[in-house]
């Protein structure tokens, strides 16, 4: 993710001594330290804090300052809602584990810097990429086998639904799309015993490989009681995109999703299972790009998603 240096914090700054006071000062030698300010592209102000000559940043995420669609919505709950996602998470996973909250300044979540490469960076330039995405697949398999709870089958179907009003889409693409909907809805493809909590944004920049290990970032979109093919649908609909846009084609991205999905599985049959109900959530991820671009691209994804809903015809 791009970010750049945007100011330098002295001692007597409010924030900057309540980071020194509270958050991290027991970490530091030198409590006076000079702290400098990077920030990041995101839908929220998002900025790095690097305390000058000590080996130790910190990652601020600002609830108040919107910087993308949504800028009617509760910043408090919104906070609090991530920091108790990181925590149930952080005791299974890796995660950039929350290290406070505070409403006083816009609503703000600090928690660990996690210095590494995105998975993002692998997709790239398709480096071990293989070990890479099998690393994700096994941390998604963690957090979905230990956080099993009741479903709700609607909730998904809801969803669907809300990126489809966002799409404006005509009336005659949109009836297309409710009528392929209501053939999932009515079988049993999506029904099951037990859903999960979902990370639910699982973007490629939303995993840093830090010392080789996988760790996972962002959780305020997190799900309960979901779906775990969620998690796989959006993040095989992402790889599928990056190919199309970077590498000459979705379909080269297909050695890499077959490998990723085989990883997750337990066995053979757990296999058959999750490509069975794949195509439903990763058109909802080929949606979701849809929603951030424009023209043609737009309307390819748009094209391919109701392509993947169409499985439900081949039985």
């Amino acid at each position: 993710m791009a970010y750049y240096h945007v100011n330098t914090l002295s001692p007597e700054d409010p924030f900057r001594d309540w980071l020194v006071e509270e958050v991290v000062g027991h970490r530091l030698r030198n409590k006076h330290c000079l702290v400098d300010v990077f920030k990041y592209n995101s839908s929220h102000t998002v900025c790095r804090y690097q305390f000058r000559g000590e080996h130790l940043g910190v990652m601020a995420k600002f609830f108040s300052e919107p910087t993308g669609r949504m800028k009617d919505y509760n910043a408090y709950k919104g906070m609090m809602n991530e920091y108790r996602n990181l925590k149930k998470a952080a005791s299974i996973i890796n995660v950039a584990k929350p290290l406070a909250v505070n409403k006083r300044f816009n609503c703000v979540l600090v928690t660990e810097h996690i210095p590494g490469k995105s998975l993002r960076w692998y997709i790239k330039r398709e480096e071990g990429l293989y070990e890479r995405l099998a690393a994700v697949a096994h941390m998604l398999r963690q957090l979905h086998e230990n956080t099993q709870s009741s479903y709700k089958k609607e909730n998904e179907f809801g969803n669907y639904h809300e990126v489809l009003d966002h799409l404006k889409l005509d009336h005659d693409t949109r009836e297309s799309f409710n009528k392929l909907l209501g053939e999932w809805w009515y079988s049993s493809w999506l029904d099951r015993e037990h859903g999960c909590m979902v990370h639910r944004d699982v973007t490629p920049s939303n995993y840093i490989f830090s010392k080789g290990k996988p760790y996972a970032l962002d959780f305020e979109s997190s799900w309960f009681q979901a779906h775990p093919v969620r998690d796989l649908g959006i993040l095989t609909a992402e790889l599928k995109n990056e190919f199309e846009l970077h590498k000459g084609g979705g379909w080269k991205a297909e050695p890499y999703i077959g490998n990723f999905l085989w990883e997750y599985s337990k066995d053979e049959k757990d296999f058959t299972s999750i490509t069975r109900v794949l195509p439903f959530f990763m058109s909802i991820g080929l949606l979701r790009s849809a929603r951030i671009h424009q023209g043609s691209y737009r309307n390819y994804l748009i094209k391919e998603a109701f392509e993947c809903l169409k499985a439900i015809n081949k039985g």
